[in-house]
This record gives C-alpha cells, structure tokens and sequence, in this order.
C-alpha cells in the first residue's frame, strides 16, 4: 500500500496556490474552471483544518473582489472553512451579509454550530428557515437539527423535528431516521426510538449502531440485546462501529460468554481494522468481565496504542483490584510517551485509593496541578475519593471546596468520606448543601446519610430520611439502608428494637448485617441476645472467624471462660483460625508492614523500645492490658506480651520514630481493631500529644488527646 506522506494536505494546498494566484491576478471575471479549482481548494483546506492558509485564500477573494454577498459559490465554501475551524463568529457574520443563500448556506453553518456545541443555535437556524418561502430544509439539515437535539437532550424539539420530517415526508431518508432513532435513544426514550424502527422502513448499520449505541448509553442492556438480535437477522454486516457498541454492550450485561463469541467473530472478519478504538472497547469489557489476563494479552497486540487504550488497560487492572499494577504500568506509559488525560488520572487516583497510598496520591495530585486538570469534575471526584479512603479528610474538604462544578458523585464521595470517618454532622451539612444546590440525592447518597445517622445515634432523623424523604425521591430502599438502620438502634442502645426491625423488614439479610447487631451486643454487653444473634451468623456462615471472635469476646467480658474455651475448641474442630493481623503505614513514599509479634522489621529492637516505653508511659494513665481479648491457648503471663506488641502498636510506634513531632500518624489495618490497642492508642495519643488515624476494616478512628472519633462504639 502506496504511504500517504503527514503533510500530505498541505502539500496538495500548496499545488493549488501558483495557479490560484495567476488566476486572481489576471482574471476580471472568473472562469468555471477557475472557480471549481478555488471551491475544491476551499473544501480541502476545510476538511484539513488549516485556517491560516484558508484566511489567505480569503483574502486574495476579497481582492478581486469574489468575496462579496452576491458571490453565492465561494461564500458557501467560506461559511463551510470557518465553521469547521471553529470559527463559528466569522461563518455567522458571512452568512447573514450575503444577498441569496441557499440550502448549502443554511447547512454550512447549522452544522458548524452543532459540533462547536451550539445547539440552541442550530435549532433557531431551522426554524428560521422553514419560514423562508422559497426554501425548504432538505434531509441533511434535518438530520443535523434532530442531532443537536440528541446531544443536549432536548427530547420536546426533537418531538417538533420529528412531527417535520413526518409532513415533509424527509422521514424516509436513512440519514433523517437514523438521527431519529439515535435522539430518542439518547433522550431516554426507549419507545420513541423503537417506534422509529419498526414504523419507517429501510434499516442500514447505521440505524442499529445509533440505537444500540443510545440505548447502551443510557443503560438499557436488554432492549439494546433484541436490537442486535433484529440486526444479526437482516444479515447486515457489522462495521468497527458496530464491534464497538456490542462489546460495550457486552461490557454492560458483564456478560463474558457472548464477548468471546463477538470477539472471535470479529477475529474472522476481514474488512474490520483492529485498532486502538476496536482494542479499547474489548479490553474494557474484558476487565470489567473479571478477565484481566485476557485484557492485558488484547493490549499487548495493539500495533499502536493512544491514551484511549492504555486508559482502559490501567482501568481494568483498578476495576479488578490490582491497584499495584496499574501505577507500574502507568510509567510503561510514560515511558512511550503517550500523555495522560483526565480519565488517566482519575484512574491513578483511585488506584491511590485502593492501596491508601496517600504519598503515591499526593504525587498523582502535583502532577495533576501541572498538567492543568484539577478543574476536571472527574479528577477532582478521584482525589476527594483517595483523599477520604488514604485517612485525610481534611484535604478532601480542602478539593471539595476547590471545585468549581460538582455532580452527584462529587457530593456523594464527601457524603460518604465523612461518615466513614466517624464525622456525622459534617456528612449531614455536606447532605443539606446538596439538596440547596438542587442536586438530585440517589442510592448512595443516602447510604452516607444513614451511615452519618448511625454515628450520631440520631434515631428519629435517619427514620425520617428513610420512609419519607427517599420516598418523595422515589428511591426504594435496599440492603445497604436497612443495615445502616440496624446499625443506627444499636448505636442508640435499642438492640431489641433491631431485632425486631430485622425481623419485621421484608429483606433478604446478610452476614454483615447480623453481625452488626452482634458487635452491638459486645459493646453494651447484652449477653443473651448476641448468644442467638451469634446461631444466626453461624447457620449462614458456619466458617465466619469474626463471629467467633466476637462472640469469644463477648463471654470473656462475662468471665464466662467455660464458654470461651468451648468456643477456642469449635474452631480447633473446624480448622478456623484467626487471621494474622495486619498493619501498615506509609513513611517517605515506602510501606512498612507489620504483623503481630514482627521480628522481620531492619529496625525491630528499636520499634519494640518504643512500644515498651509508651506502655510504660501510659500505665500511670490508667492503661490495664484487656488479657480477655487474648485467643491464643498460652500461660497468663504471656498474654500480655501477646498483646503488647500487635501490628497496630508497632505501626504507631514506627510512625513516632520516623514522623515530625507534628505531623499525623496514619495506620491501616485489615482487622477489626482490638480493645485494648483502642484503650491504649487513645492513651497514647495523650502522653505524645499527636493526631493517630487508624483505619480498620470498619472504619475510621481517629485519636486525640486521649479520646477517639468512634465515641468507643465500633
């Protein structure tokens, strides 16, 4: 295949200038030849985008004076040059100093507004023109005013352009009923566009991409998998296009079976190029299928890759929990020199998030500074994410107040970020600043506002958000809400009022839901009901080591050892052992991770030092080690040491060595946080007079002079 050289365009206006040139110097009047080389060299210029050579043949028309109102033919061509280099100002001002124009006028510059995102614009165009008594709109310009309708969603005009096209008769063009099909269907209206289809005969492939596309988009799967069964039955052959909207499709049904018969399919197919677009849509459904092996294979055949594909790869690796992953393969990009754009970034942030690698998401964040995408709604929503997940919460406030757009999902991350710190009322302000904004509250939204409730043990108010605002909103409760409710009385004290509520709700619950109320039960010490909550969790999950625990703990509260040691013998019999706790904090950009008891550590005596003497310093406190909390089958007097030294401690006590006096302290932990690091940290807190932020696997806890955000209710 002959290679078409990069200024290949250029290289061809430039063929057209000696000639152009002799012809407006020696010409008086224009000879046909002449005006067709000049019109065919307007287009080109055009279709390229080079405005600065098109200005140049505007100024030479302008000359010879062949640029005036009266000069139909190259006016046209102008209005067609500016409109498609942006320059819809100057494509307006020709277009209403011209004397005649003709339905090329009109189209020139309707369409210049529809992709410089005028619509408004397009629209007063049309309906101005249906006025005009000697002109009527032909199907090109319908298609483009019913196109401006579908990418702003303004469904009632394109209701009115659709009633046209039904009297002009224009409906029957393919041009005019593939428009109507793709506006309906990304207005929402699944019925209008498949009223479209089945009414006005004649369907091409570009009818079912822009359903399917539409319908797709809008997240309606099953009527988009009828339409693509109708297509496979007229034996119409698919185009990239098509690939692209099915394997979106498929992404949507995360239906892996019918992607691997689309795949091969395509893999058969001779006229489809598999490009970076192609190779993106399949990677995407494929990671979003749980096949990140088989997504990353796909990438690796991509012959050229763009930042479109190499976003989606990250994605797929952040989608399927390999965080890790995707920020290596960030600098393989880099390395090919291919430039992030917003979605890169958002997607880097949230793999920052996933880890709680606060100092990686503090270097995506500078670079996000640098490269000026900080005012993208995408990227602020990411670091608002990592930002609450990596322990700050004051700097994900610090960007929420930054942002100069918010949507839903904005308002729903700091919702969110503040419940999962403990931080109700702020959750609750955040709620009442969203409704005075106008943003419509969903789901999600009101999982935060239930969970800030649940904090605060506000009973009456999370009722009311639960049976009468979500029911004005029109949003069915689910699991989530009723567990946040469940939650919200055993905050309050009211376990019995959560028993009967669960018993009394029409839902399917889950473990996590009972073993809310048995942590309840442990925390105000109601023994006889945690003892029939604990059956419950065990019938559904006989192997749920966090039941036994709690419930082990539950009896050594009540010095019931008898039970306790029945309770150690039940897991020796079913093979359940506790799992290693866990801890981890972030110093310079490094992870340190401890385990219980860790002697792995370069620097473990002097970690050991320092939990000795912070022991030793909060003793006078009031600190008293909680041996009952101990599982392990030793000696009384190796409990203590057992406890001495779990993975929180020795994280906090690392974090003091090698941290400024003033700046905070954040520990991750994979467990449920223990009594007795809670009573100790609170105290320790107080004696070194620093801020201690500890996520465990439930929530955030956050230390200070002696007391902690949880109201020591976890």
């Amino acid at each position: 295949m002959r290679k078409i050289p990069a200024n290949a365009h250029l290289q061809t206006s430039t063929c057209f200038l000696p000639k152009t040139r002799v012809f407006f110097s020696n010409q008086t009047k224009p000879s046909l030849s002449c005006l067709e080389d000049t019109v065919k060299l307007l287009k080109i210029t055009a279709d390229t985008k080079n405005l600065k050579f098109g200005k140049t043949i505007h100024a030479l028309l302008i000359i010879t004076d062949q640029a005036t109102p009266n000069h139909l033919i190259q006016t046209n061509s102008l209005i067609n040059l500016y409109s498609k280099c942006g320059q819809t100002s100057t494509a307006h001002q020709l277009f209403y100093g011209m004397h005649k124009r003709n339905v090329v006028s009109w189209s020139g510059l309707m369409a210049g507004y529809l992709h410089n995102g005028a619509p408004l614009e397009v629209l007063r165009l049309f309906k101005t023109m249906t006025l005009v008594n000697d002109l009527r709109p032909n199907e090109y310009i319908l298609a483009t005013s019913i196109s401006a309708c579908a990418d702003y969603g303004l469904i009632i005009e394109g209701r009115l352009c659709h009633g046209y096209s039904l009297k002009s008769g224009l409906v029957f063009h393919q041009y005019v009923k593939n428009a109507l099909t793709y506006m309906y269907s990304m207005c929402s209206d699944v019925e209008g566009a498949l009223r479209v289809l089945n009414s006005i005969p004649g369907s091409d492939v570009f009818t079912y991409n822009s359903i399917i596309k539409g319908l797709v988009e809008q997240g309606y799967f099953t009527k988009a998998l009828e339409v693509l069964g109708r297509l496979e039955n007229e034996c119409l052959a698919w185009d990239t296009i098509t690939y692209v909207n099915v394997f979106g499709l498929c992404t949507g049904l995360k239906d892996l079976k019918l992607g691997l018969q689309v795949h091969n399919r395509m893999l058969k197919t001779t006229n489809v190029e598999f490009d970076e677009f192609v190779g993106s849509s399949i990677i995407d459904m494929y990671g979003k299928c749980g096949e990140i092996s088989i997504a990353r294979n796909v990438f690796d055949l991509l012959q050229t890759r763009n930042v479109v594909s190499w976003t989606s790869i990250l994605a797929a690796y952040l989608q399927n929990g390999c965080f890790e992953e995707a920020l290596i393969l960030f600098f393989h990009m880099e390395l090919e020199c291919v430039m992030p754009n917003e979605y890169t970034f958002a997607v880097l942030l949230n793999s920052c998030a996933g880890l709680t690698a606060l100092g990686h998401g503090n270097s995506v964040h500078a670079r996000v500074e640098k490269s000026g995408f900080k005012h993208h709604v995408i990227v602020g929503n990411a670091l608002i994410n990592m930002y609450a997940k990596s322990g700050n919460i004051e700097a994900a406030n610090e960007v929420f107040m930054g942002m100069a757009y918010r949507d839903y999902v904005t308002w729903n991350a700091m919702i969110c970020g503040y419940s999962h710190h403990g931080l109700g009322k702020e959750a609750l302000n955040v709620f009442q600043a969203m409704l005075a904004a106008e943003e419509p509250p969903n789901y999600v939204t009101f999982v935060g506002v239930l969970s800030a409730c649940a904090h605060l043990g506000w009973v009456r108010e999370g009722f009311y958000y639960l049976h009468q605002l979500m029911n004005q909103l029109g949003i069915e409760p689910g699991l989530e809400h009723y567990t946040c409710i469940v939650g919200l009385l055993c905050r309050a004290g009211l376990l019995e009022q959560a028993e009967n509520f669960m018993k009394s709700t029409r839902v399917k619950w889950d473990v996590v839901a009972w073993r809310t109320l048995l942590s309840a039960c442990h925390v105000h010490r109601n023994y006889r009901l945690g003892e029939r909550v604990a059956e419950i969790v065990m019938h559904m999950d006989p192997d749920d080591v966090g039941t036994y625990i709690l419930l082990s703990n539950l009896h050594a509260k009540a010095k019931r050892w008898d039970r306790v040691s029945r309770i150690r013998k039940a897991m020796r019999g079913r093979i359940i052992k506790k799992e290693p706790g866990v801890s981890w904090i972030e110093i310079r950009n490094s992870t340190h991770v401890f385990v219980s008891d860790d002697n792995k550590h370069p620097e473990f005596s002097q970690i050991y030092e320092k939990v000795r003497k912070l022991l030793d310093e909060i003793k006078p406190l009031g600190y008293v080690p909680n041996i009952a909390t101990v599982l392990h089958d030793v000696e009384e007097e190796h409990m203590e040491d057992c406890l001495s030294y779990h993975s929180e401690k020795l994280a906090i006590a690392y974090g003091l060595i090698k941290t400024p006096w003033e700046a905070p302290i954040r520990v991750i932990k994979n467990l449920r946080m223990c009594d007795d690091c809670h009573s100790a940290v609170k105290l320790i807190s107080k004696v070194t007079n620093r801020v201690i932020i500890v996520r465990d696997v439930n929530r955030f806890h956050c230390f200070r002079d002696g007391g902690c955000s949880c109201g020591d209710y976890w």
